[in-house]
């Protein structure tokens, strides 16, 4: 009833069956491990973002290189801006509007540089491709709060004279002319003394899972059913062929067929004897008799 299913074109809906069940399960995968690392990001939020605050000496490897783990740890910084050093970086969209960012290397007392991010400021309206300022930080000496982060990828574009097209520490450093530490870059909690003009500070990182789960257990389910598509098309085909066979029963031909087939069946009438004459009759009489 099934033989069909081995015929080149049903084994060719087979495979594209199982493409397509192999690309649904990929794309779930895949959204798993989106899942996997937006669950991670959350974790090192709610644990680090608002922690008691840590001596730079005790993280200072972190600045070194950042151990993922202890992104958006708090650590306090004991030093002074050097404000010839402010740069802005730019193309940084907050809350979908257009802006800047402002960092500034900071001079530890240990003599060490770390940059700071100190905040957002949008697109300006006096100069284009610029903001219309740039609020100083607090001269002397300062305490700052930062939360740790990691360092961005250069980018294959220029930037105008005192800006950065993204937050590289190698290559700001390398503008500088002086050396920083290049494992991580602290974005500002607080300051103190506080400065009498600040940029805008940054929101506190999303702890919302998102739509990662759904979207795999859709992209599973979609795999399932192509194969159940598939078992339901392949039912249809025999049950079409099925009905189509008693139709040529039914048929006049099909009609003749099984009226011949069933005329070879039906066995032969007994022949009928012929009927005795009056002498055979007779015969058989005086037979009987004796005679």
């Amino acid at each position: 009833m099934y033989r069909f299913l081995f015929s080149s074109k049903w084994l060719g809906y087979l495979l594209l069956a199982a493409i397509f069940a192999s690309a649904c399960v990929f794309l779930g995968r895949w959204q798993m491990d989106r899942r996997a690392e937006t669950l991670a990001e959350i974790n090192r939020v709610v644990t680090n973002y608002s922690a008691t605050p840590v001596p730079f000496t005790d993280v200072r490897e972190e600045f070194s290189q950042l151990d993922p783990a202890r992104e958006w740890t708090q650590v306090e910084l004991k030093g002074s801006y050097l404000v010839d050093g402010q740069r802005i970086v730019r193309n940084r969209p907050l809350n979908g509007q257009p802006g800047y960012e402002v960092v500034v290397p900071f001079r530890l007392r240990t003599g060490e540089t770390v940059v700071i991010d100190r905040g957002w400021l949008p697109i300006g309206n006096n100069n284009p491709g610029s903001p219309d300022s740039v609020p100083a930080p607090p001269p002397g000496d300062v305490t700052a709060v930062v939360r740790l982060k990691h360092p961005e990828p250069e980018l294959q574009r220029g930037a105008p004279q005192g800006q950065l097209a993204s937050i590289d520490l190698a290559a700001y450093s390398a503008q500088l002319g002086y050396p920083l530490l290049t494992g991580a870059y602290g974005q500002l909690a607080s300051e103190t003394p506080p400065a009498a003009e600040m940029p805008m500070a940054f929101p506190k990182p999303s702890t919302e899972e998102g739509t990662h789960l759904s979207y795999s257990l859709q992209w599973f389910a979609f795999g399932v059913l192509m194969f159940v598509g598939f078992g339901y098309a392949a039912r249809q085909q025999a049950r079409n062929a099925a009905i189509d066979a008693e139709d040529d029963d039914e048929s006049p031909e099909g009609a003749l067929h099984s009226a011949a087939a069933a005329a070879r069946r039906r066995p032969s009438p007994p022949r009928k004897r012929k009927k005795a004459t009056a002498e055979e009759e007779e015969d058989a009489l005086l037979d009987a008799q004796g005679f």
